[in-house]
């Protein structure tokens, strides 16, 4: 008998139009003969699943049943193709675990420390895995532009420290442009990272289960024609994401056991995608995704494809991992 399979896609952040697009491609691409999916979009005014002719029907919100023209939908398995709140910072895994039903990404804990850059960082740092020197701020906090560049230097990157897409982020060149940089980092979130500017070959390395195993998929090199990996590289075609990234063997091995560490000291369950910089062939950390996009033009299914993993392959085995 076929499982059940509620794709949630949506949520309450600037990613929700990428989020319903990633959500759709695994709408269309997992096994029909295996799973029965269904598009439920999490939304801040509503729940409801959407059906193949865009008709809607009410979540309730205290089971994640839904009435279908007075047939009881229940589900198997939730599918988390949310990115952002609140599908990437634990509130959607802690629902689900009250209710005991089985998803597909980390557990409550892991996505609330991964969701937060600063913490994500300071935990992973006493295990040798490096990172930029940063600077934090909270909103209301005393701005020190001169102490801010003592601990950074010039040029530093002002990021929201839980957002994602690069939404909220800032390459600051002068003094006089951190302020600035600071308000608009303050649209996303209400925390801030200033961190000081590697200047390297930026890397993306997906981790994920796969068959009971943790498996490092192939490396992907980015290369922005803007100045950094923001939003327009990213999702505009501004950018190359090329798989398997032009790194030395040193780097590649280098890396790849500082992602495969990472992902297994935060005991990590699902997908996950971790950024980091090389200075020389010592990687740094940026930070790391646990619901990475999932659209037939991001980087972890691009990864998977180089590995020899087709999208349906890999959809179905987050699943079969998710399911006792």
């Amino acid at each position: 008998m076929k499982k059940n399979i509620a794709i949630i896609m949506g949520g309450h952040s600037s990613e929700l139009e990428i989020s319903l697009k990633s959500g759709n491609v695994v709408y269309q691409y997992l096994n029909k003969e295996k799973f029965a999916p269904y598009r439920i979009h999490i939304l801040k005014e509503k729940w409801v699943y959407v059906d193949e002719q865009e008709d809607e029907y009410t979540v309730d919100k205290n089971n994640f049943s839904v009435n279908v023209k007075g047939e009881t939908l229940r589900f198997d398995c939730v599918f988390n193709a949310i990115h952002g709140s609140p599908g990437e910072d634990g509130l959607m895994q802690a629902y689900f675990e009250l209710l005991g039903l089985p998803q597909t990404s980390c557990d409550y804990y892991q996505a609330s420390l991964t969701f937060n850059k600063r913490d994500l960082l300071s935990v992973l740092r006493p295990y040798g895995i490096l990172s930029a020197p940063s600077y934090y701020l909270n909103l209301g906090d005393a701005i020190n532009e001169d102490a801010i560049v003592s601990k950074v230097g010039l040029p530093c990157f002002v990021k929201a420290n839980k957002a994602g897409s690069s939404f909220g982020i800032s390459k600051v060149y002068v003094k006089e442009e951190l302020a600035t940089a600071i308000t608009n980092a303050y649209k996303e979130d209400d925390e801030i990272i200033i961190e000081a500017f590697l200047d390297g070959v930026e890397v993306s390395v997906g981790v994920i289960k796969y068959k009971g195993e943790t498996k490092v998929l192939p490396i992907t090199e980015i290369v922005s024609e803007n100045d950094f990996f923001d939003y327009e590289a990213k999702y505009q075609g501004k950018s190359k994401e090329i798989t398997p990234a032009r790194i030395t063997k040193e780097q590649e091995s280098s890396v790849i056991e500082i992602a495969k560490k990472a992902y297994d000291i935060l005991k990590m369950k699902g997908y996950s995608r971790s950024e980091f910089i090389f200075v020389d062939s010592t990687p740094y950390m940026l930070e790391m995704n646990t619901t990475p996009g999932l659209t037939t033009e991001s980087i972890l299914p691009e990864q998977a494809k180089v590995a020899g993993i087709t999208l349906s392959e890999l959809f179905e085995s987050a699943i079969t991992e998710a399911l006792p």
